[in-house]
């Protein structure tokens, strides 16, 4: 086993500190989950050659994806709970959060979970407890990761996963996020609306009219943009609700098949989010952040971080900036023709992202499996 693999296997054992030695992070109180505690130690040992991984088939090594906000449903986490070290995750999760959030992801209620401010925690944590399941279920799918990403705030899950930041950093940073952007959402009224759309769509076009139609209702700057590429001819719109209202009353129009409204309380990935900016990065300047273990791929750019710097840079820029989940999908997938495809693996409450995945991609689907984290515990071996 590499060094690469061991450390980002052993990335999943706990220290009794919520703190690096070196970082001045004391937001999370002490007795938090330190992730990086173990890969610290594993820095002495000697790194196998690159061609040892090179002779691995593709069909052996593995992809995980981490959902984002949207996916969360009261019960999740029932599924995880026999599973070693997943009860500690959610008690990590409650010294840091100030609240029990396994209470809450397993009883809600479901307008409670559903809040932002909570169900972000809720996903992030879900996901790194399935990745337990996964570990203890099938461990080699954890040692032959070669990609990770993560829709949204799920991008912080795959961050810590991968070993760049500690669980404890890293949910703090999402508590945070989660929190300004409630208020950011509560100031304005907005939202997001999924569309949709055929191969002759106007996307940009139709937000356009929709912002001039904003301003004929005395809306000064209105917002109406995309804010999720998720795969061919289907977008989500962000904006003010008066855009939105626009744009499904002339859905014809602009040759949008189907649109519907999202679950969810303001317009995010648009500039109506600024507010929430400058907390996110003030949390996250006092974070370590490594380089990861696991190429983890931005929703920024598409494509993979190269160097912590951008890490920090480009998770406060995501809060306003759309989520290229199609260009994530056709960079870690691109292959030539003939070559096999990795196994994927959805980890984390709902299916929605092995569903884009059809879309963007049906023969890397069809190495697809959903780490579920509903079942009860007699049944949980099941759906792997």
């Amino acid at each position: 086993m590499s060094v690469r693999v061991a450390r980002a296997v052993r990335a999943w054992g706990w220290g009794t500190s919520g703190r690096r030695g070196a970082s001045n992070f004391r937001l999370p109180p002490l007795g938090a989950v330190d992730v990086a505690e173990l890969l610290r130690d594993a820095t002495a040992a000697e790194e196998v050659p690159q061609e040892a991984a090179a002779r691995r088939q593709p069909g052996q090594c593995s992809v995980l994806l981490f959902p984002g906000q949207g996916s969360q449903v009261v019960g999740m986490g029932r599924g995880l709970l026999r599973y070693p070290r997943v009860r500690e995750l959610y008690a990590a999760a409650r010294r840091v959060l100030g609240y029990d959030l396994l209470e809450l992801s397993l009883h809600g209620p479901q307008e409670d979970l559903d809040r932002t401010a909570h169900c972000q925690p809720a996903v992030f944590v879900a996901s790194l407890a399935a990745v337990e399941k996964l570990h203890h279920l099938q461990p080699a799918v954890i040692e032959n990761c070669v990609a990770a990403a993560g829709f949204s705030v799920g991008e912080f899950a795959a961050l810590v996963f991968a070993g760049a930041m500690e669980f404890s950093e890293g949910l703090y940073a999402v508590k945070v996020r989660a929190e300004a952007m409630q208020e950011a959402s509560e100031a304005v009224p907005s939202g997001m609306l999924s569309v949709l759309g055929q191969p002759q769509s106007k996307f940009t076009f139709a937000c356009s009219e929709a912002r001039e139609h904003c301003k004929t209702l005395g809306i000064e700057n209105p917002v109406c943009e995309v804010a999720n590429y998720l795969f061919p001819d289907c977008r989500v719109i962000s904006g003010h609700l008066e855009a939105l209202q626009f744009l499904q009353k002339n859905s014809s129009k602009y040759h949008f098949r189907r649109t519907k409204r999202l679950l969810v309380s303001g317009g995010f990935h648009t500039r109506l989010m600024e507010p929430a900016v400058e907390p996110l990065a003030q949390a996250l300047k006092a974070i370590d952040v490594k380089k990861p273990l696991v190429p983890v791929h931005s929703n920024v750019s598409g494509n993979r971080y190269t160097h912590p710097k951008h890490i920090q840079k480009l998770l406060v820029q995501q809060v306003v900036s759309p989520v290229k989940w199609e260009q994530t999908m056709h960079a870690i997938y691109q292959r030539r023709k003939g070559t096999e495809f990795p196994q994927t693996f959805e980890v984390g409450p709902g299916k929605q992202l092995g569903t884009i995945l059809k879309s963007c991609n049906l023969q890397a689907w069809k190495s697809y499996s959903h780490v579920d984290v509903l079942a009860a515990a007699e049944d949980t071996d099941q759906d792997l």
